[in-house]
């Protein structure tokens, strides 16, 4: 048991390469899960679709682009014409590493044959490898893969570490295939994925346990959940409408959205990607630690940037802080932060996502203690929301959230029951440049500059760029 080889995901990879049927890329994904040892669930359903660990784990690979082709200098011996031919025609540098091994590699694939095992045990050593010589270390367990592998193994093998799959599988397809394969309501299999956050956890509970083990699901202190994300609506009649005349309306931050896990004096703080952020906020580990009056508790919030007189900074200043990595204490005197908590999801040892909206802030604003919560209103006229969003932009903020009271918390679900409410100012911008597109846009203009024209001057300012380029219709 646990030999089932590396070219098996591979080969899957190409099959799903070329569907787009969703019926059909999880009866694929389903048919190769049947397949796999109980060791063998979790690495294969993160590796195939590009990713190494759970969201939430902290570990990363970190190898360059130049450590890779570091490597296939050495297993190769193309003519610089070669190479450029290569990247032209190649859509992301899976691709390339195939396209390489195939024209100009020096000697076949070395035995024996690698396994998914084998290929999820050298990432975690590569992820793990830090410190003087690391770059030398992670090449050599590079390069003990890729020495192995066929031409299709090694294109999988890079997709996965620069989590470029591109094979269309989204979350929600694999949710549909561990159901599959495992004879399991797909509701149950999204719901323990709502809870744990780790796919290969759920897919390994669902074909060893099935449905009595996925009904266990509980929330883990220390284990984020995905946030419940927002819908855009137009104005507050649109809220009003949807929500039968009654709203919660609350601040919306410009900030840092923050899930704060407490249990004593150990907290950790978490970014709604699941990244733990807790070694960029002591001020807020501090004042958590001081101010909460639950024991144990899991918390939403938002961790704003302000100025000497408490005002909001604009969401670029936060970043600084969550980027330092030394002389934190010195950014934290620099750029103060405050924390506005919203949310409720887990309070002295009471599960709350499926509670009421309603019920959850009664929950939060009895555990928060002495820490601030976001300004909230419940009206039931436009008027009175109007004047609040007004209140929120006068006090530096972006805009209001509108809260469904009756709505439970979905993690990871972008749904009705919650609707953002910007101030949106207009601008008239031109496009003065554009990037060469990569994956399905390769060999398409794309991400287009934008730039505004300085009344002054005359000269056109680059403020930013679009990151998707033209839709393909």
């Amino acid at each position: 048991m646990g030999d089932t080889p590396f070219a098996r995901l591979a080969h899957l990879g190409e099959q799903l390469e070329r569907t787009t049927k969703r019926l059909e890329l999880a009866a694929l994904l389903a048919d190769f899960l049947r397949g796999l040892s109980p060791e063998e669930i979790p690495p294969a359903v993160r590796l195939t679709i590009g990713q190494v660990f759970p969201e939430w784990d902290g570990r990363a690979l970190n190898v360059s682009w130049k450590a890779v082709m570091t490597v296939m200098d050495g297993l190769t011996d193309a003519s610089l014409a070669v190479h450029d031919e290569i990247a032209a025609q190649a859509v992301d540098g899976g691709e390339a590493v195939r396209m390489l091994l195939e024209r100009a590699r020096r000697q076949p694939p070395s035995p024996p044959p690698l396994t998914i095992l084998e290929v999820f045990h050298t990432f975690e050593d590569i992820a793990e490898t830090a410190g003087k010589g690391s770059r030398a270390r992670k090449e050599a367990l590079l390069r003990g893969l890729l020495v192995r592998a066929t031409p299709v193994e090694a294109k999988y093998l890079v997709k996965v570490i620069y989590q470029e799959m591109r094979h269309g599988v989204s979350e929600g397809i694999m949710l549909d295939a561990i159901a599959k394969a495992a004879g399991v309501k797909t509701r149950l299999v999204r719901r323990a994925n709502q809870l744990w956050g780790d796919l290969g956890e759920v897919a390994l509970v669902a074909l060893t346990q099935g449905e009595a083990g996925l009904k266990k699901a509980i929330v883990r202190l220390f284990r984020p959940l995905k946030p419940m994300l927002a819908q855009t609506a137009e104005d507050l009649a649109e809220a009003f409408d949807r929500y039968e005349g009654q709203v919660a309306l609350e601040y919306k931050l410009d900030g840092a959205r923050v899930q704060i896990h407490r249990r004593g004096d150990e907290v950790r703080i978490y970014s709604r990607h699941l990244a733990e952020v807790t070694a960029s906020l002591p001020d807020v580990v501090a004042e958590v630690r001081d101010r909460l009056a639950a024991k144990e508790a899991i918390l939403e919030g938002e961790a704003v940037a302000v100025d000497a007189q408490g005002r909001p900074l604009p969401f670029q200043h936060l970043m600084r802080r969550f980027r330092r990595k030394h002389a934190v204490a010195a950014t934290v005197e620099e750029i103060p932060v405050q924390l506005h908590l919203f949310d409720a999801l887990h309070i002295d040892g009471k599960t709350l996502v499926d509670a009421p909206c309603q019920e959850r802030w009664a929950a939060l604003e009895k555990a928060a203690g002495k820490l601030n919560l976001v300004r909230r209103l419940i009206t039931k006229t436009i008027e009175e929301g109007e004047a609040f969003a007004e209140a929120a932009y006068g006090d530096g903020h972006e805009g209001v959230m509108a809260k469904d009271l009756d709505s439970a918390y979905t993690p990871g679900v972008r749904g009705k029951s919650w609707l953002k409410l910007k101030h949106v100012l207009s601008f008239d911008l031109v496009i003065v440049a554009a990037d060469w597109g990569y994956g399905r846009r390769h060999g398409w203009l794309s991400n287009y500059h934008l730039a505004a024209r300085d009344a002054d001057s005359g000269e056109y300012l680059v403020v930013g760029k679009t990151f998707k380029g033209l839709t393909d219709g």
